[in-house]
């Protein structure tokens, strides 16, 4: 195996975090793990709820519900508490953050990471069931997600959300129907995929008996601003030792 290569098996360790050590798909707590090292990283920067809430334009109680395991996150709220924070998504997942700065890109790093069948880092929230591979891994270029959708119909859903940037998905298994704001809602079957502004609002619903599972990549997005959460926003931080995560999609997941 190479000095560059990372293999995250179900149940192996994806980070050094005393708090965050479980990555299996099935059996990880991660509410309560993502509050605890959330807590943390909030500590660490000196910041309290208020300047947190501040930074990320999400409400005081969101962040104490979050970080005392009280409440699933969603990727947008992931993507806004990375950007208040200054801090790249994965080091919430137990990534190790670089010593100083953003670690220096180069035109090949060599650099990659395998996830197993089954590992990987899982959020479940009421719409969906996030499962994100290549967790390990600081400052990539994308973000996949691979996610099971619960929700089956738009009222289920509830509000639609919108992010700067693009996003692809492909169905994986069962069908899917896509609503947005512009568009008439749209099926796509497995083996469909689609490739859209996610300036939309948007929403996947499950459109078929039994699962239904689609992956979807965002761009790893640092130069936007915080998107709009419950009608604030909140500007980009001064930059720190990690720069910020992705783009959202999700609002209720």
């Amino acid at each position: 195996m190479g000095r560059k290569d990372v293999i995250v098996t179900s149940g192996a360790s994806l980070s050094h975090h005393p708090m965050l050590t479980k990555t299996n798909a099935v059996n990880a707590p991660a509410e309560s793990q993502l509050g605890l090292v959330l807590r943390d990283l909030r500590k660490e920067r000196g910041m309290t709820l208020l300047e947190a809430s501040e930074r990320t334009g999400l409400p005081v109680s969101t962040l104490s519900k979050i970080e005392n395991g009280k409440m699933s996150i969603s990727y947008d709220k992931l993507v806004s508490i990375c950007r208040g924070l200054g801090i790249d998504m994965a080091q919430l997942f137990g990534a190790d953050a670089p010593a100083g700065t953003q670690a220096p890109r180069t035109a090949s790093s060599g650099r990659r990471s395998i996830t197993r069948a089954g590992a990987g880092y899982t959020i479940e929230t009421p719409n969906y069931r996030h499962l994100y591979p290549a967790a390990d891994l600081l400052n990539k270029q994308i973000v996949p997600i691979v996610g099971e959708i619960h929700a089956r119909s738009i009222a289920e859903f509830g509000e639609m959300i919108r992010h700067a940037g693009e996003e692809y998905a492909y169905v994986l298994e069962g069908a899917v129907d896509l609503y947005t704001d512009l568009y008439a809602p749209t099926r796509l079957e497995t083996g469909d995929s689609v490739y859209f502004d996610s300036g939309m609002a948007h929403a996947y619903i499950a459109a078929a008996p039994g699962p239904c599972r689609i992956l979807t990549i965002c761009p790893a997005d640092r130069d936007h601003p915080a998107p709009h959460v419950n009608g604030h926003s909140s500007a980009a931080p001064e930059p720190r030792a990690a720069a910020a995560g992705a783009t959202s999609r999700v609002r209720r997941r």
